[in-house]
């Protein structure tokens, strides 16, 4: 890993002159991220969309946003092998390819894998060192730049992640195929528990996702009526995160050029009148009563309904 050049004065040490766009560069915010070193952009690229996860897309157009992003200022770029069982990292490595390195950041993840609920996730060692090199082999890199646990909350047992995936992933940062070491889920006490567990190896980052956001099933009631007033809901929700203090990065997934282009506006130029008009009576009519705003332990009852759903079914099949 070759230490990149300086960037001009007021820049980001990711700003490569004849690749970036310096006016739009200088636009974009950047904040430390943690003790990592790395200064990364306000907004950052969630790869999810680049799946059949988020609706269908074009692998051409998915790579024109990716690098119409970079050139925007867009300097940090989240992934996973879940996203589309290796599909979100197949076509970010050939959309970087024509990147140079230096211009962004990217973080991959292990633990989480495959559709089948019985082989979804996986936080053994082997299979840690087995997706680390598939990931880099996908991305065309010789290295990212944070290497993840995904969704530690699913791990059978905290003890498995911090005695058999950290230890990997500690080990790929030895060996120069990654950075810095993260973690990631849903429940924030489960990643706090992680970290406080892990005594001996260092973890950077920590990753979760649907906190600090404009997000209620309620809104989908109301869906006509805001559109009839022209105001666009993802608009909101995203400026709403955006203006938030505290966290360094808002991953937020754009699978073509359009979405993209609509994000950056809101970073750079806020909320019409209209727009302020609607997120204050959105916040006041749906959201200042409402009690519980996360479904924190949903996925994970659901997760434990379909395995034992499927342990009976093969039960009975053997039996017949």
């Amino acid at each position: 890993m070759s230490p990149p050049t300086s960037p001009p004065t007021g820049l980001p040490p990711t700003f490569v002159p004849g690749f970036h766009d310096e006016a739009a560069v200088r636009a974009m915010r950047y904040n430390p991220l943690g003790e990592t070193g790395l200064c990364v952009s306000r907004l950052g690229c969630g790869g999810g969309v680049f799946s059949s996860l988020y609706g269908s897309f074009t692998e051409e157009e998915c790579i024109a946003t990716i690098r119409e992003a970079i050139r925007q200022g867009v300097n940090y770029i989240d992934t996973a092998p879940w996203y589309g069982q290796g599909r979100s990292e197949d076509i970010l490595g050939k959309a970087l390819k024509e990147v140079p390195r230096q211009a962004y950041y990217i973080g991959t993840k292990v633990g989480r894998y495959e559709l089948d609920p019985r082989h979804m996730f996986d936080f053994s060692a082997s299979k840690t060192r087995q997706s680390i090199e598939k990931s880099l082999k996908l991305l065309q890199l010789d290295y990212v730049d944070i290497l993840q646990v995904h969704d530690v909350e699913f791990a059978p047992d905290p003890e498995m992640v911090i005695n058999e995936t950290l230890p990997v992933v500690k080990e790929a940062v030895e060996a120069g195929k990654a950075r810095f070491i993260g973690i990631t889920g849903y429940p924030v006490s489960a990643l706090k528990d992680i970290i406080t567990r892990s005594k001996d190896i260092r973890i950077s980052t920590v990753l979760s996702y649907c906190r600090d956001t404009l997000i209620d099933s309620t809104l989908q009631e109301y869906m006509l009526f805001f559109k009839s007033q022209g105001v666009e809901l993802g608009k909101l929700a995203v400026y709403h995160a955006l203006t938030r203090e505290g966290q360094a990065t808002h991953l937020v997934g754009a699978n073509c050029r359009e979405v993209l282009r609509l994000n950056l506006r809101t970073l750079r130029e806020g909320l019409t009148e209209a727009e302020q008009q609607v997120l204050k009576h959105v916040k006041d009519r749906f959201f200042a009563d409402l009690k519980v705003r996360h479904w924190e332990g949903k996925e994970l009852r659901e997760r434990e309904a379909i395995l034992k759903e499927l342990a009976e079914k093969e039960k009975l099949e053997g039996k017949s």
